[in-house]
């Protein structure tokens, strides 16, 4: 089983498949944070995001690693903990650049197939449904208004969960400053030449503006449920 959550930056897609991923007791692909990870490798090692072949060869080399502690999963980059590294405003402006290269894109695509192959798995990005997976059991392209991801996303960088928390409130010129970045990778992540944004022929399509997390994930799961019934009533 093969989940695959698509859509923009602040949708909720990270929230979505991790309750996913514990519901359906599926194995949590956290793609965005590969190419989080070859972005934060970059900066730390003063590599311009728009050297492709510099960009390109770490992403080939980098060895990415998930894990699980008292704050939930766990990112590595070579050996060092990026959990947090990688969520900075910093890699939030420089990760479209190097996911847009086509042998980041290529590297990093490789390892998430191999790792689908291994087991069930509910994997996130913006390309998931339509490149990494495209023969996945169940698609989903989730979305929501601007305003709304911004304020996710502020809160988030504050320390806070919007998703189970309706009253968190962020710093209004950071949220700003949020939903202007938000507003430019968007232009980016869906003009880009390889894999752009955009939904699956096949995707259903969720707007989680005014939902909360578990209607979302009851959505999600609602299908996850149909695909398997699917599976046994062909087996």
């Amino acid at each position: 089983m093969r989940v695959a959550i698509d859509g923009p930056a602040g949708s909720g897609k990270s929230t979505v498949a991790r309750a996913i991923a514990a519901r359906a007791d599926v194995t949590y692909l956290d793609t965005g944070a590969m190419y989080r990870a070859v972005t934060c490798k970059c900066l730390a090692d003063g590599v311009p995001v728009d050297d492709v072949d510099r960009v390109a060869q770490i992403a080939r080399a980098i060895d990415i690693r998930f894990g699980q502690d008292h704050r939930g999963q766990t990112v590595h980059a070579d050996g060092a903990d990026v959990t947090a590294a990688i969520r900075t405003a910093a890699v939030d402006r420089n990760v479209s650049a190097v996911s847009a290269i086509p042998a980041v894109r290529e590297a990093m695509v490789e390892r998430q197939r191999k790792l689908g192959a291994e087991g069930d798995v509910v994997a996130e990005g913006r390309d998931i449904g339509t490149v990494v997976f495209p023969d996945a059991e169940v698609k989903v392209f989730l979305t929501a208004d601007p305003a709304a991801r911004a304020h996710r996303r502020a809160v988030q960088r504050g320390g806070g969960d919007a998703a189970v928390d309706a009253h968190a409130t962020a710093d209004a010129e950071e949220e700003k400053k949020v939903l202007d970045d938000l507003i430019r990778r968007d232009r980016l992540d869906s003009t880009r030449e390889v894999a752009p944004l955009r939904p699956a022929e096949d995707a259903v399509h969720i707007d989680s503006s005014n939902l909360t997390l578990d209607q979302v994930v009851d959505q999600v799961m609602g299908l996850i449920e149909a695909a398997r019934a699917k599976e046994n009533a062909h087996a």
